[in-house]
């Protein structure tokens, strides 16, 4: 009992602290510009710790532990894609998506930018864009309420259900009442957490095992294919259609909205060298740290975990190794992590509807003040269809988030890069591209065609569809390619 209590203690602290800068930026947020984007006012450590944060969720601290406790290092190759991926998207999209955004009509979404970017009189580049965030992010969303359904399960032996609800209404609470500013500032805080927590409990576990190189030998000694990247746990050969779905993950960055409007909302583009510097730091040792703790976890532990329950070896490892109010500290790691992609993906997904479908089709003139309150109800309603979609327990965190990423990656990436980089881009072009991609990924995830992650084909027919239907389009008109040649002039 003092066990429990001692880590409920942890968990109210962090709650508590997370739920008072919820309230302190409600009193901060005045307009739709501070409740989506918080003003474009974000420095290099809160904007690169938000991006990493709201991108790494979850699935970092249980999905890929979960992968590596099953499969070790041919595991490995999600993590190499994620870390090519994220260095490409701050080195290639940053700078140029953050001064585009602004010169484009101050576009505080996506669809809004590609809205602006090509002067669409039709709605259709708002409206179709927005109807992909939707539905991905309810998807993307319910994973996160799954990670904290299986976390509190797990430490308090909830029931399920309540677990997710719990776990559900904080993350709805401070994204409802703060909006942008006070996500990115509990991101930064998770962030920390986040870092701190997948490093200390792989160390921690190999001294309990005797040291580096005893727990080398006892993870090799358990499983000979552990150490093999190029081998499935059955001890087959990773095929190069396995390698390529795992590295695939790397280019679903250029299309996540909920970290590409980090990049849109920092102060400046000259602060983005920084953040980069930061988020890769955080990146690699985070990663690798989470993989560790998959093969140390598979040695460690004299209960062997099965079917989703290897999600939980970090969690079961962390209960094993450390007292209960440190137990309760990295738990709330744990939560933190869940919460700050969770409330990133709402609020995106919240923004899509009130601006890009209730401002734009709904009450054209509606005010900023109304248009807070519609994004509000939508975290409301969006939050509510993807706890029914989480409430089964038998769900693999990793499959949904790999599902929603894809969707986000093919729909979105090829549109962003063809209308960053192409000055020969054109309206239908992207449109029919991020139909396209979008689509290839529903399709392909439910024909499981050749065993491929869908992200592949959907990322290759967008670009296709982008290329010839813009070649096929006539040129884009005199005033938008002078607005495509003043983005690399600025100074913003």
């Amino acid at each position: 009992m003092s066990h429990n209590i001692s880590i409920v203690i942890s968990f109210i602290i962090y709650l508590a602290l997370m739920m008072a800068i919820g309230i302190y930026y409600y009193r901060r947020t005045q307009n739709i510009s501070d409740y989506i984007l918080g003003s474009r006012g974000l420095g290099a450590w809160v904007t690169s710790m938000s991006a990493e944060a709201s991108d790494m969720s979850g699935w970092m601290l249980m999905g890929v532990p979960g992968a590596a406790y099953v499969a070790g290092l041919s595991s490995a190759w999600i993590a190499v894609g994620i870390a090519i991926g994220t260095y490409a998207n701050w080195k290639i999209m940053a700078a140029r998506l953050r001064k585009y955004s602004e010169i484009a009509g101050d576009s505080l979404t996506l669809p809004d930018f590609f809205q602006n970017r090509y002067h669409d009189k039709s709605n259709l580049l708002r409206i179709i864009p927005a109807i992909f965030i939707l539905i991905f992010f309810i998807i993307y969303t319910s994973s996160g309420f799954v990670s904290g359904g299986k976390l509190f399960e797990t430490i308090f032996g909830m029931n399920y259900t309540y677990a997710v609800l719990l776990g559900a209404g904080v993350v709805v609470f401070y994204t409802l009442t703060g909006g942008f500013l006070a996500v990115c500032t509990t991101d930064f805080v998770q962030g920390v957490m986040m870092f701190l927590a997948i490093l200390i409990v792989p160390i921690a576990a190999t001294i309990a095992l005797g040291g580096f190189g005893t727990a080398v030998t006892a993870i090799g000694s358990l499983s000979p294919t552990m150490f093999a990247p190029m081998t499935n746990p059955d001890g087959s050969t990773l095929t190069f259609i396995e390698l390529i779905s795992l590295l695939g993950w790397g280019i679903g960055y250029f299309g996540q909205p909920h970290i590409l409007v980090r990049f849109m909302a920092i102060k400046s583009s000259k602060e983005l060298t920084q953040a980069m510097h930061i988020a890769m730091t955080w990146v690699v040792i985070s990663l690798a740290a989470a993989v560790f703790v998959g093969m140390v976890g598979h040695a460690y532990l004299t209960t062997p975990l099965t079917g989703t329950n290897t999600e939980t070896v970090f969690l079961v490892l962390t209960n094993e190794l450390f007292s209960p109010f440190v137990v309760g500290l990295i738990m709330a790691s744990v939560l933190a992590a869940i919460m700050s992609t969770a409330s990133a993906q709402l609020l995106v997904a919240a923004s899509a509807f009130s601006k890009d479908f209730y401002a734009a089709v709904i009450k054209k003139d509606a005010s900023s003040s109304e248009l807070v309150w519609v994004s509000r109800i939508s975290v409301l309603v969006i939050s509510a269809i993807a706890i029914t979609l989480a409430l089964n327990p038998n769900s693999l965190i990793l499959d949904i988030v790999a599902y929603a990423w894809a969707g986000f990656g093919a729909a979105f990436g090829p549109a962003l890069l063809a209308s960053l980089f192409w000055r020969r881009a054109t309206r239908n072009g992207v449109l029919a591209g991020i139909i396209v991609g979008g689509v290839t990924v529903l399709v392909w995830k439910q024909l499981a065609l050749l065993g491929l992650y869908e992200i592949i084909p959907g990322f290759i027919f967008s670009a296709i569809a982008i290329y010839v239907v813009s070649m096929m389009d006539k040129e884009p008109s005199k005033e938008i390619v002078e607005t495509f040649d003043k983005v690399d002039e600025s100074e913003i």
